[in-house]
């Protein structure tokens, strides 16, 4: 784990790297923070999306929703604190890591560290050296309920948050929305946003923007309730819902499924287009023996949602955020 990088002055925002999109190195890209930041009225940077469902997008993120999302967090946390980059700068929980390192300004004594869960379950046996931090976030992703509650054990500060890229990134921590920031659940599950710290719109796409908002809330794809502590939950995505044979078929749920097996050491379900059933239900697992169809079939309940495909890999793809390549497992499934 390295620490942020010591910037050099950049004066300008073009060439090489660059806030509109984001691009370029750590300390560069912090230098351009700091001065951006800083300059009377500076327009919205751009965070180009991992296109993990194969439509990435240049979001527009003004600087007052960015020092909105910085302070809301610094106050839920317990105060300003370094924050130690361990994740792409160019993306927004990269971004967000450098920017509330300028925010909280130098006298700042908390520590904190943002993380995707693929980066935590990979440091099992360094979780020591994560006891040290105020905080660890843990975002990008759904994080197991078991290796949560191991790390904990082990002292690590763990917390976790949901956003996106047009939320200026984790906007609810532990099912608690930050301060100023308002969820809601529709009638079909679907949660919306609202808030100072929500996007200006996506670059040069107006109908994209216009759709992505109902009445002032911010439409997302996930799917989500409000447990009986108060805190939201998140089911899953719109995306993750299965049409095949006319059946609606959950996607986590059988993932979950699956993942009960004790050879299976990782997951990912989708459906891939298929003449025949409209989507067929496919399963890519990482796994310590060979399985068989059957055998993954066996685990699901009910049998209409079991698998029609299994596919053994050595891993799952990431994309550099940390989140699974889904485009490129739908491609592996076609052409297998």
């Amino acid at each position: 784990m390295g620490g942020i990088l010591a910037p050099g002055r950049l004066a300008t925002f073009r060439g090489v790297s660059s806030l509109r999109p984001v691009s370029g190195e750590a300390a560069e890209i912090e230098a351009l923070l700091r001065e951006w930041d800083a300059a009377p009225d500076p327009g919205a940077l751009v965070i180009e999306t991992s296109g993990s469902t194969g439509q990435p997008k240049r979001v527009m993120l003004s600087r007052a929703a960015l020092r909105a999302s910085a302070d809301a967090t610094h106050a839920r946390l317990g105060g300003p604190g370094r924050w130690e980059l361990n994740l792409p700068p160019t993306y927004v929980a990269g971004v967000q890591v450098l920017f509330r390192t300028i925010r909280a300004g130098a006298d700042a004594d908390r520590s904190y560290i943002s993380l995707v869960p693929t980066q935590l379950v990979r440091m099992r046996e360094e979780w020591a050296t994560l006891t040290s931090y105020d905080a660890v976030l843990i975002g990008g992703g759904p994080l197991d309920a078991e290796v949560r509650a191991e790390a904990e054990a082990a002292g690590v500060p763990i917390v976790q948050t949901y956003g996106m890229s047009e939320t200026c990134g984790g906007c609810v921590y532990d099912g608690v929305p930050l301060d100023g920031v308002e969820v809601r659940i529709d009638d079909a599950g679907q949660v919306l946003l609202r808030g100072p710290v929500l996007f200006d719109g996506y670059q040069d796409e107006p109908d994209r923007t216009a759709a992505a908002f109902r009445d002032g809330w911010l439409v997302t794809n996930d799917l989500g309730h409000w447990a009986e502590d108060g805190r939201l939950r998140i089911d899953g995505r719109t995306d993750d819902v299965i049409i095949t044979g006319g059946l609606k078929v959950p996607a986590r749920v059988v993932a979950g499924a699956v993942a009960g097996h004790p050879d299976v050491e990782a997951v990912e379900v989708l459906g891939v287009p298929d003449p025949e059933w409209g989507e067929r239900v496919v399963a890519f697992v990482v796994s310590r023996e060979p399985l068989v169809l059957e055998q993954v079939r066996d685990l699901v309940a009910p049998r209409s949602w079991a698998p029609r495909q299994i596919l053994r890999l050595p891993e799952l793809p990431k994309l550099p955020n940390g989140k699974t390549d889904r485009v490129l497992l739908r491609k592996l499934a076609a052409d297998d």
